[in-house]
């Protein structure tokens, strides 16, 4: 077996968070959507394939989107609604801890992204009325209740062994439908102006918060991850920067921005000649560590984009997909044979599920799939 290049050494220094807990290294998997959960979002055994030894020797592993209430379910994904999924979440911690990573369960709510088929008949409700969508806009109490869901699952997720948890603020779900002017038309003091807006998200980091105080557990991480710009959904990157200003005041361990690319550089509301993952890492200026992402596949892109200096972590999504053995690759100096392209004659190989499988032969690029399937 030969012995890591020495040039890669940095991605696999420690990192001490600010509430004392230290991560390994600073390769994250970041959270894959797998399309593969039972009725009650347990784990199939597909699902159990697919994720066996893939995370060995990275240093924390984000679930998968993971429903905070049964009206919030988009496609197959875990729950975290009561009791009853306590088996399945502990499960999870087990498959992450038997190889040596930190678990951090995403929590979220599709809003008026919800799947009829998968709302068990609960009315599908989000921040404002969607006609197109068939949603009703939430009241106030409705509102207050969410934030106590979110919470819930923060203290199913203690109570399961998780390490922390991660707040799913991107990518177009509830969190960011509160977040986004032009689906927030909301007339209460989470509507309207854009320090309005931010109420939502910003009370329930301060709801789970209370959670981790109450279990006495300074030790359980919150993150939180969120878009940079969606000019179609009403923000730009001057309001993200402005939730970034906000973010870092709050007990925060992380903040992890959703990026298609590492290297894309800002559209509207910032300078266009500079890439995102710069921009915000200047704007956080050391506060909080932020988690990085976008389409690196080989160690030296991975190392590339960590030794720009703009992430203290690195999250990895499709290279984690087709080298379920990334890290023993990189460190027995077999990094040429990480594969960046799916090829159907090793599918076996990369043990995806039968939803993935399926995404592929219908040419879909699964890191962009809009969820859509029934659950079976």
């Amino acid at each position: 077996m030969n012995k890591m290049k020495k040039k890669y050494e940095p991605l696999f220094e420690p990192y001490t968070l600010n509430n004392g807990v230290k991560i390994k290294n600073r390769l994250t998997v970041a959270p894959l959507t797998i399309y593969d959960s039972g009725n009650n979002g347990e784990l199939t055994p597909t699902a159990r394939e697919f994720w066996r030894d893939r995370f060995n020797g990275f240093g924390m592993f984000i679930m998968p989107f993971t429903n905070v209430s049964p009206n919030g379910v988009g496609f197959e994904s875990p729950d975290a609604f009561n009791e009853s999924n306590l088996a399945t979440l502990k499960e999870y911690v087990k498959i992450s801890h038997d190889q040596g990573a930190k678990i951090i369960m995403q929590i979220g709510h599709s809003g008026y992204k919800d799947n009829r088929s998968m709302t068990r008949g609960y009315n599908v409700v989000s921040v404002s009325d969607n006609r197109r969508k068939r949603t009703r806009v939430m009241t106030t109490i409705e509102v207050q209740e969410m934030v106590k869901k979110f919470a819930n699952a923060a203290k199913l997720g203690i109570e399961a062994g998780m390490d922390g948890v991660e707040i799913q603020g991107s990518n177009g779900w509830l969190i960011e439908q509160f977040f986004s002017g032009n689906t927030n038309s909301r007339t209460d003091n989470c509507g309207g102006s854009l320090e309005a807006r931010m109420n939502f998200p910003l009370t329930v980091i301060d709801a789970i918060d209370r959670v981790r105080k109450q279990y006495n557990r300074p030790d359980f991480i919150i993150g939180y991850r969120f878009s940079p710009e969606r000019p179609g959904q009403g923000f730009t990157m001057k309001d993200s920067l402005q939730l970034i200003d906000r973010l870092v005041e709050k007990p925060l361990q992380y903040v992890h921005v959703s990026l298609l690319g590492f290297y894309s550089h800002a559209r509207r509301g910032a300078d266009t000649s500079l890439t995102r993952m710069k921009i915000f890492h200047d704007r956080i200026n050391g506060r909080l560590p932020l988690i990085g992402v976008g389409s690196l596949y080989t160690a030296d892109q991975i190392l590339d984009a960590y030794n720009t200096g703009w992430a203290e972590f690195v999250a990895l999504g499709r290279t984690v997909m087709l080298n379920p053995n990334l890290i023993e690759l990189i460190k027995e100096d077999r990094e040429k044979e990480i594969q960046t392209h799916f090829d159907w004659d090793k599918k076996n190989f990369y043990r995806y599920t039968p939803a993935m499988l399926q995404a592929k032969s219908e040419g879909m690029d699964l890191a962009r799939r809009t969820p859509h399937r029934i659950r079976h």
